[in-house]
C-alpha cells in the first residue's frame, strides 16, 4: 500500500527534526504553562495535577511487575539509611573515648572512677563529679587507642556500606522506571494505532508530540528524582527522630519546634514565588511568540517597515519577561537561607542545652556531638520533601495527560474477514456520514465505480470530497449504508487488509527523512532494485534523479527543500505505483505544481491509474477530461454524474464551474 501518511517520522530513518513544524504548538503550551514553582532547581514551570492522588497511584500501579526489585531498593534503603543513622551515635563514642582518656590522664592512678567521684563530691565539685560520672574514664590512663581504633573502624564500616547500598538501590531504582517508562512509550504507541482518525482531527500535532515525548520524558525525571529521594528522606526522618529521640526527649522536643515553622517559611516563601513564575513563564511565552512571528514573518517586516515597531515591541516584553525572572529567582533563592537559618537557630538551641545538660551530668558529651549531627540530618530531609512536592506535581499532571491518551476511546475492533484478490469493483451504498453528531455531512449516497474506472470527483471545497474517500479508506466508520469492495461489506475485514488493496497519494507531498530510494522503496518495502527502477521511470522520476550529484541516493533534508514541488509529486507517485495497488486514490495531486511539471505529472498519474479502479479529486477541471466518471457534489450529496461532455451539455453545476475556470485563465492570459 503506499497511502500517504498523516505525520513525517521516518520508518527505520530517524529524523527528529522534522516534527518542528507540528511541535510548534506545544511549544507555546509548554512555555505558558499555568502553576509553575520554583522546583528544584528554581526554574521549571510546574503544572498541578487536576487529580493528584488517583493519578498518583495509577502511575504507581504500573511498576506492581517490578515488585521483586522494588522490594530489593526497599530494603537497600532501610539498610543505607540506617546506617547513616547510627553513624553519629558511633561517633559520639569516639568523643567520649578521647574526653575520657585526656580527662583520665589526670586523675590520679591506682585509684577507681567510684572513689575519684566521691572524692570530687566531697570537694564541693559536684557538678564535675556528675560530668565525669557519664564518662568511660579510667583514672591515670589516657587515650585507649585500641577501643578508639574499633569505634572508627566500625563508624568506616558503616559509612561505606551505606555508601554502596544508596549506590546498588539507585542503580536498581534506574532500571525499575526505565522498564515503567519504555512500557508506558509502548503502550502510548500502540494506543495511537488504535485511536481513529476523529481522534487527530481534534487534537493538534504538536500536542500529542508532546505528550508522547516531553510528557514523558518528564514523567520519567520525576520517578527517576523523587522516589529515591522521597524514600530516603522518609526512612531518614523515622529514624532520626528514634536515635534522637534514644538520646534525649528534651532535645528532641526542641528539634521539633522548627517543624511548623520552617512549614510556615516554605509556604509563605513557595506561594510568592510561585506566583512569579507563573507570570514568569507566561512572559516567555508571550515573548516567543513575538520572536517566532518576526523570524516567520520577517519579509512581511521589512515590506511594510516595521522593523521599529518590532523592536519596541520586543524590548517591552523581554523587559517584563526579566523582571518577572528576577522576582521569581529572588524568592525562590530565599529557600535555602531561610532554611539554613531556621537550622543555625536549632543548632543554637541543641548546643545550648546539650552544654546544660553535659555540665549537670544527665548526658555524655557524645551524646551532645551525635545530637548535633542528627538535627542537621533531621532538617535535611524535610527540605528535601519540600522541594520533591513541586517536582511530584508536575510528573503527575504528566502522567494525566498521557493516561488522557490511553483513556481515549479506540476505533471499534477489526473484524476477521478476508477479502479475495481484488478486482477493484467498489460501490457505496445508501451512505450517511457525519463529523457531528446530529449534523450529517452525507446523506443516503450511492453510487458504483466499476473495475478499471477512473472516477472524478468535483465540487466546492466542503462539499465531501475527501471525506468520500477517507470513508472509502475506513479512516472513519459510517453512521449508515456500507461501502462494498467486490461485493464485500469493507466493515467486515480487517484495516489493513483493506488499505493494502489502495494506493492514495495526496496534494501534500509527504516524504520522510532518507534518500530518494529510500521514499520509493516505502511503497512496497520487499520490492526489488529493478523493480523500484521501473516504478522511478514509468512516473519520470528517472528523468530527474540523474541530474542530482548522488542519484537515487540523494538525502531529502527535513523540508524536502533540495527537490522541486514537482520532483516530490513524482515521488509520491513513484510510490504508488511501487506498491501496485488495485484501487488509486488521488486527492489534488497537481494543485501545487507548474503547468510544465504538471504535463509530467498527469502522465505519470496516467500511467499509474492503468488497469485501477481511481478515485481523482481534482478542482482543475481540465485534468479530469478523460474520466470514465465525473461526480459533481455539493453539500454531501451527489447532484451530478457523467462524462465530461455530458455535463457540459447538460448546463448544470459542472458547466457552471468549467466556464468559470475558463473565464478566469482566458482573463489571465489576457493581462
Amino acid at each position: 500500500m503506499s497511502t500517504e501518511p498523516s505525520s513525517k517520522p521516518a520508518p527505520g530513518v530517524p529524523q527528529a527534526a522534522t516534527s518542528v513544524k507540528a511541535n510548534q504548538r506545544s511549544k507555546h503550551e509548554a512555555i505558558a504553562r499555568k502553576n509553575a514553582g520554583p522546583g528544584t532547581h528554581g526554574m521549571a514551570p510546574v503544572e498541578k495535577a487536576a487529580n493528584f492522588m488517583p493519578s498518583l497511584k495509577r502511575l504507581l500501579a504500573r511498576m506492581r511487575g517490578e515488585r521483586i526489585l522494588i522490594g530489593i531498593v526497599v530494603a537497600l534503603a532501610v539498610f543505607g539509611v540506617a546506617g547513616n543513622v547510627v553513624g553519629p551515635k558511633i561517633l559520639g563514642r569516639a568523643t567520649d573515648q578521647i574526653v575520657a582518656g585526656v580527662v583520665g590522664k589526670d586523675l590520679p592512678a591506682g585509684v577507681t572512677k567510684a572513689q575519684v567521684i566521691e572524692q570530687m563530691r566531697a570537694a564541693g565539685r559536684g557538678d564535675f563529679a556528675d560530668m565525669l560520672a557519664t564518662m568511660p574514664v579510667v583514672p591515670g590512663q589516657g587515650i585507649d587507642q585500641h577501643a578508639l581504633g574499633r569505634i572508627l573502624l566500625l563508624a568506616l564500616v558503616l559509612y561505606v556500606g551505606a555508601m554502596l547500598m544508596t549506590f546498588l538501590q539507585g542503580w536498581i531504582l534506574n532500571e525499575v522506571v526505565q522498564r515503567v517508562v519504555y512500557g508506558l512509550r509502548r503502550d502510548l504507541s500502540a494506543k495511537l494505532d488504535r485511536l481513529p482518525l476523529s481522534y487527530f482531527d481534534k487534537q493538534p500535532r504538536g500536542e500529542l508530540l508532546s505528550r508522547m515525548t516531553n510528557d514523558i520524558d518528564n514523567v520519567a525525571q520525576t520517578l527517576q528524582q523523587t522516589l529515591q529521594q522521597i524514600l530516603n528522606a522518609l526512612l531518614m526522618v523515622v529514624g532520626v527522630l528514634i536515635m534522637m529521640g534514644s538520646l534525649s526527649l528534651w532535645l528532641t522536643g526542641a528539634t521539633l519546634l522548627i517543624v511548623p515553622l520552617s512549614g510556615v517559611a516554605a509556604a509563605l516563601i513557595g506561594k510568592r514565588a510561585q506566583k512569579e513564575f507563573q507570570g514568569m513563564w507566561a512572559a516567555t511565552g508571550t515573548l516567543n511568540q513575538t520572536i517566532e512571528e518576526s523570524f516567520t514573518g520577517h519579509a512581511l517586516v521589512k515590506v511594510f517597515g516595521r522593523q521599529r515597531e518590532v523592536e519596541q515591541l520586543f524590548a517591552e516584553r523581554n523587559r517584563e519577561l526579566r523582571e518577572r525572572s528576577f522576582r521569581g529567582q529572588f524568592l525562590s533563592s530565599m529557600m535555602m537561607p531561610v532554611m539554613f537559618l531556621i537550622g543555625n537557630l536549632n543548632y543554637v538551641v541543641v548546643a545550648v542545652v546539650g552544654g546544660l545538660q553535659v555540665a549537670r551530668g544527665r548526658m555524655p558529651l557524645g551524646d551532645v556531638q551525635a545530637f548535633i549531627q542528627y538535627s542537621r540530618m533531621f532538617t535535611q530531609p524535610i527540605t528535601q520533601l519540600a522541594s520533591m512536592a513541586n517536582l511530584l506535581q508536575s510528573g503527575v499532571a504528566s502522567a494525566e495527560r498521557v493516561f488522557e491518551v490511553l483513556d481515549a476511546e479506540e476505533m471499534r475492533p477489526d473484524s476477521e474477514g478476508h477479502l479475495a484478490p481484488s478486482r477493484g469493483r467498489v460501490e457505496f451504498r445508501d451512505v450517511d456520514f457525519s463529523y457531528t453528531p446530529g449534523r450529517r455531512l452525507i446523506r443516503d449516497l450511492s453510487l458504483v465505480a466499476e473495475p478499471g474506472q477512473t472516477i472524478a470527483i468535483v465540487g466546492p471545497t466542503g462539499a465531501g470530497k475527501t471525506t468520500l474517500v477517507n470513508l472509502l479508506m475506513r479512516f472513519y466508520e459510517l453512521d449508515g449504508g456500507e461501502i462494498l469492495l467486490d461485493g464485500v461489506d469493507i466493515s467486515s475485514v480487517p484495516r489493513a487488509e483493506l488499505r493494502h488493496r489502495m494506493g492514495m497519494v495526496l496534494q501534500d507531498t509527504w516524504l520522510f527523512g532518507g534518500t530518494i530510494r529510500d521514499n520509493i522503496l516505502y511503497g512496497r518495502l520487499d520490492a526489488t532494485q529493478e523493480e523500484m527502477l521501473e516504478a522511478a521511470r514509468a512516473t519520470y522520476v528517472d528523468r530527474f534523479v540523474h541530474s542530482l550529484p548522488d542519484g537515487y541516493d540523494t538525502v531529502i533534508d527535513e523540508e524536502g527543500s533540495n527537490i522541486s514541488a514537482g520532483e516530490k509529486q513524482l515521488v509520491t507517485i513513484a510510490r504508488a505505483f511501487l506498491a501496485n495497488p488495485s484501487i488509486l486514490i488521488l486527492d489534488e495531486a497537481t494543485s501545487s505544481v507548474d503547468t510544465r511539471t504538471e504535463v509530467l505529472v498527469q502522465q505519470a498519474m496516467n500511467t499509474l491509474r492503468e488497469g485501477r479502479t481511481s478515485f481523482v479529486i481534482a478542482h482543475r477541471l481540465s485534468t479530469i477530461r478523460d474520466a470514465d466518471l465525473i461526480l459533481v457534489m455539493e453539500d454531501g450529496a451527489i447532484v451530478e454524474k457523467g462524462t465530461h461532455a455530458e455535463l457540459l451539455a447538460s448546463g448544470g453545476h459542472y458547466h457552471d464551474l468549467y466556464q468559470a475556470q475558463f473565464r478566469a485563465a482566458a482573463v489571465e492570459v489576457a493581462s
